[in-house]
């Protein structure tokens, strides 16, 4: 069985998109997939290169039981397109910015849209909490809980 690769992709990877890698990774330590399943995750832009995620995302994400260790890095479109079964981003312009960087259109169908994987939240993006309060994180927490439960869902169906 081929090891599947998830990486998740917002702005700055100091908020939305550590914090899916980290809920992701606490499922798949759940249920012993850590032998199957890789994550990461990656901004399109390098603001925040080597920094921790955000102190609140940080702090949000601790009280649900999640760990974000993730250092910030830039979406490497000659690495990660390769390097990655499944490309999740998490708002709309963050989808356009990485199909854009796929300049020969060979990677496309890996892109996908957190949203997309949501059943329980009725969202076309998952908004970004960085000027918000903290209702700002408990929503994407929510969002992201919803969208990473059901992708492993349809990744765990890929292995069968």
């Amino acid at each position: 069985m081929t090891k599947k690769k998830i990486l998740f992709v917002c702005l700055g990877n100091i908020c939305r998109s550590p914090a899916a890698e980290g809920i992701m990774y606490g499922f798949i330590k759940s249920e012993g997939l850590e032998n199957q399943i890789e994550v990461d995750s990656a901004g399109t832009m390098g603001y925040h290169t080597g920094e921790k995620a955000d102190p609140r995302m940080r702090k949000h994400a601790s009280q649900r039981g999640y760990d974000l260790t993730s250092l910030a890095r830039r979406f490497n479109p000659e690495k990660d397109f390769s390097n990655f079964d499944y490309i999740v981003t998490m708002d709309n312009q963050n989808y356009e910015d990485v199909i854009s960087m796929d300049r020969k259109y060979e990677y496309s169908f890996k892109v996908s849209k957190m949203a997309q994987f949501c059943k329980t939240h009725k969202v076309n993006e998952v908004p970004d909490p960085y000027y918000s309060g903290s209702e700002g994180f408990e929503n994407v927490l929510d969002i992201l809980e919803d969208g990473c439960k059901n992708l492993l869902t349809k990744i765990k169906d890929e292995f069968k």
